[in-house]
């Protein structure tokens, strides 16, 4: 079932939270749900940790709660400590129906920081992310006993950025660890997203439309901004915009022909100062069915 969502960030960032601090919690939820149409919303630092009442409070506006990020430690801590530590969050998603849990390790990334340039970000050798990612398999495996699919979002800042780490982390884990493709950030990344899909969709568990201007994400690297200030200058947009690099019809053929029933999320975090999110998340929804309709990626009834 081909069901659309998107993400608060576009109107309140999580990692800088004063971008967007200024838009009240009711107009997001109204403008995603009644007014732009969306099915579902991720999670985001706005809404209430209680999972009846997040549950709740999104239903009121015609959306549904589909999962959300989950910062896991695994580098720095053991799988009993993460699977004692994610018990919150594990209740949120069983509440709400959800059938993934996103996650990526934070122990050490510095994409929430201001100070530290994106091209400055850890790196794990061969050895360490063999380690790595065997506890993450493990962590995945507890996860699956509970009914929920791990999705690994590979990110900028992380330890599983680039195209190559993509593979080694993959390699590294196993059947309980899947993958939540986010295009921009693998062509942030340095990845051809298309290339990068092919190889992991039948693994891919959660997809997120996001489309990056690339002489923004050039200039990023060039003179080595930081994450938040490759947002700020706007390295990310949504599926539609003229200005964006990403052709999303062949990547929504290739989960096509995997035969991708999952979300499909326009998670793409701008200024909302200067790019209006309801006019952005409006042509990025548009752009994406009408994307999914030519790759055969046909929408399903919520």
């Amino acid at each position: 079932m081909i069901l659309y969502s998107t993400n608060p960030i576009a109107w309140a960032n999580d990692d800088d939270q004063s971008i967007g601090a200024h838009i009240p919690t009711e107009q997001i939820l109204r403008e995603a749900g009644r007014e732009i149409g969306f099915d579902g919303i991720e999670n985001g630092h706005r809404w209430p940790e209680d999972p009846q009442a997040l549950k709740a409070l999104l239903g009121a506006y015609g959306l549904r709660f589909i999962s959300g990020w989950y910062s896991t430690e695994l580098l720095t801590r053991s799988v009993a400590d993460e699977i004692a530590a994610v018990q919150g969050h594990l209740a949120k998603l069983k509440a709400n129906g959800c059938r993934v849990c996103i996650t990526c390790e934070c122990s050490n990334t510095v994409h929430g920081r201001p100070d530290v340039a994106v091209n400055d970000r850890p790196r794990l050798n061969t050895d360490q992310m063999a380690e790595f990612g065997a506890k993450m398999e493990e962590f995945a495996a507890y996860l699956a006993s509970q009914g929920i699919t791990l999705a690994y979002h590979h990110h900028m800042g992380t330890v599983v950025e680039s195209p190559e780490e993509i593979d080694a982390f993959m390699a590294a884990t196993g059947p309980a660890t899947h993958l939540l493709f986010d295009a921009g950030h693998c062509a942030f990344g340095g990845g051809d997203p298309a290339a990068v899909l092919t190889k992991h969709a039948p693994r891919v568990a959660h997809f997120h439309a996001k489309n990056i201007r690339r002489p923004v994400t050039e200039r990023v690297r060039a003179e080595g901004l930081s994450f938040l200030q490759g947002v700020l200058a706007g390295a990310f947009t949504v599926p539609g915009d003229p200005e964006g690099a990403i052709d999303f019809v062949p990547l929504l053929r290739i989960l096509a022909q995997a035969g991708y029933d999952g979300w499909l999320v326009i998670e793409a975090e701008q200024d909302p100062a200067v790019r209006n999110p309801l006019a952005y998340q409006s042509m990025g929804l548009a752009a994406l069915k009408a994307a999914a309709a030519e790759a055969g990626l046909d929408r399903a009834a919520a």
